[in-house]
């Protein structure tokens, strides 16, 4: 099979997917998340990092669930960007590393799968500071 074989039977079998439909999706649910969460900032006394960990919490709960896939899959983005998809994939690197080394892997899959994630943002945002140089607010 060469090559141009190849992709045209990669292209015949991939699903279509419209793009207005799915940055609409990604649009709305995201929305939707991020109004709940200013909604519980204006109307209770939870803090901002209490709403972090809560929408943590709740993206691996949703994947322990076996929820998050198919909500995920319908929201693209607007699930994964808002906290949601951190849980969900802190919950499925320690399930990978429970599978792998038992119970060691509850301490370790977590750390393994965010990694990447957590370094490039410590990085970035160091570079950041480099360049803006941001000075203490009085």
């Amino acid at each position: 099979m060469t090559n141009a074989e190849y992709g045209k039977l990669v292209n015949s079998l991939a699903p279509r997917t419209s793009s207005l439909k799915n940055c609409l999706n990604a649009f709305w649910v995201g929305g939707l998340i991020c109004a709940l969460c200013q909604i519980l900032l204006d109307r209770t006394k939870m803090l901002p990092g209490r709403i972090m960990v809560t929408l943590v919490c709740t993206g691996a709960v949703l994947s322990f669930l076996g929820l998050y896939d198919p909500f995920a899959e319908y929201a693209g983005a607007g699930a994964s960007v808002p906290l949601l998809g951190f849980g969900h994939l802190l919950f499925q690197g320690v399930k990978d590393a429970v599978k792998e080394s038992g119970f060691l892997g509850l301490f370790q899959g977590g750390l393994k799968a965010g990694a990447v994630g957590t370094s490039a943002a410590l990085i970035f945002a160091y570079l950041a500071s480099w360049i803006f140089q941001p000075k203490m607010k009085k």
